[in-house]
C-alpha cells in the first residue's frame, strides 16, 4: 500500500497498527522498521505502533497510582532496546502512536463526578499534556475533546462504554468545551515546538529539598522531563497529586535539574502552557549540589510545559 501511494505521488501515508505484547521491545521491533519479515521474507512492516506499555503506565500515573520512576525506567529500557534500530532515541518518536483511551476499554481515562461534575477536569487535562509532550506521535480518541465519560458499572468490564456515541446528536460537536480548547492549545503548542515532535526526551531527577535527587519513587508524585532538539530544551512537569502539596501550601515546589550546557545560572524560564492556568513562574537556573536546576511551582494536578525565556 504505501508503495502504491508513493507510485502516485502520495508521500505522507502514514501506517500504524496494534501490536499486543505486554513490555516486550524486542517483539514490538519486530513489526515497525525495515527488520520486519514473515518466515516466507515478505514485509510486513508499519510505520509505527501503538504504544501500549506507555498507555498503561501514563493512565496509572495520572490516577496516582503508579510512581514516576516506573514510567522513566521503562523509557530507559526502550532506549536500550532501539539501539539497533534508530540512529538517535529521538528518532523512536515516529514509531509509537501513544493514546489514552480506546474501543476496547471498559472505561474511558476521564471521569465525572456526579456530586462534583469539574472534580476531576484537571487530572483528565494533565493527561493530555502528557499525551502532547512525551516522545511519540499522539492519537486522540474521539469524544475525549467532547467530555465522553462512560464507565462500565462496578463488576462489569463492557467495551460499549467507552463507544459512545456522538455524532448524529443536535450540537454533538462543541468547539467551546473546554477540552477542544485545551487540546487546541496543547495542538498549538507542539506545531510551535519542533522539539516536542522531534526531540530526544530526557527524565530529569527531582528534589524537594536540593540535596536528594532522584524520579519520583511514590504515586502522585511529579513528573518531570525534558524534549531536546539541536539547543532547545523544553520541560514538561506534572503534578498528578489529587490531594495538595505535602507541606500544605499552595504549590509543590520541586527543584529538577535541566541541561547545563544550555542554560546559564540566572537563566529564565517561562510557562508556554499550563492546563489550570495562571501558573506560578519558575525561579531562574541556579546551582544546587552540583547541579544546574530550576525550581517549579506546581498545583495539585497541574501540567506545565516551560521554555526558556
Amino acid at each position: 500500500m504505501r508503495e502504491f501511494a508513493q507510485s502516485i505521488g502520495k508521500k505522507n501515508f502514514f501506517t500504524f497498527g496494534e501490536v499486543w505484547k505486554e513490555d516486550d521491545e524486542s517483539i514490538i521491533n519486530e513489526y515497525h522498521g525495515r527488520n520486519t519479515v514473515t518466515d516466507d521474507n515478505t514485509i510486513v512492516g508499519v510505520d509505527a505502533v501503538l504504544d501500549f506499555p506507555i498507555f498503561k503506565r501514563v493512565r496509572d500515573i495520572v490516577r496516582a497510582q503508579r510512581p514516576p520512576a516506573d514510567l522513566a525506567s521503562y523509557y530507559d529500557y526502550r532506549r536500550e532496546a532501539q539501539k539497533q534500530v534508530t540512529s538517535s532515541h529521538g528518532d523512536s518518536g515516529r514509531l509509537f502512536v501513544t493514546f489514552l483511551d480506546n474501543h476496547d476499554l471498559p472505561e474511558r481515562l476521564y471521569f465525572q463526578d456526579p456530586a462534583d461534575p469539574a472534580k476531576w477536569d484537571d487530572q483528565f487535562t494533565l493527561a493530555l499534556t502528557l499525551l502532547y509532550t512525551l516522545i511519540g506521535v499522539p492519537c486522540l480518541y474521539y469524544g475525549s475533546e467532547q467530555g465522553l465519560k462512560g464507565h462500565s458499572p462496578p463488576g462489569q468490564a463492557a467495551r460499549e462504554y467507552a463507544r459512545e456515541a456522538l455524532w448524529g446528536k443536535p450540537g454533538a460537536f462543541d468547539k467551546n468545551h473546554a477540552f477542544y480548547k485545551i487540546i487546541r492549545k496543547l495542538s498549538d503548542v507542539r506545531n510551535a515546538e519542533p522539539a516536542l515532535r522531534y526531540g530526544r526526551q530526557y527524565f530529569r531527577d527531582l528534589s524537594g529539598d536540593g540535596v536528594t535527587f532522584g524520579a519520583s519513587p511514590f504515586p502522585g508524585g511529579v513528573v518531570a522531563f525534558s524534549r531536546i532538539l539541536n539547543d532547545r530544551e523544553v520541560v514538561v512537569v506534572a503534578n498528578p497529586s489529587t490531594t495538595g502539596p505535602a507541606n500544605g501550601g499552595a504549590t509543590e515546589d520541586v527543584f529538577l535539574t535541566v541541561d547545563q550546557t544550555l542554560h546559564a545560572v540566572g537563566a529564565g524560564w517561562k510557562v508556554l502552557f499550563s492546563n489550570v492556568g495562571g501558573a506560578v513562574l519558575p525561579d531562574a537556573t541556579s546551582v544546587t549540589g552540583g547541579r544546574t536546576v530550576m525550581k517549579v511551582h506546581l498545583r495539585k494536578m497541574e501540567a506545565q510545559i516551560l521554555v526558556p525565556v
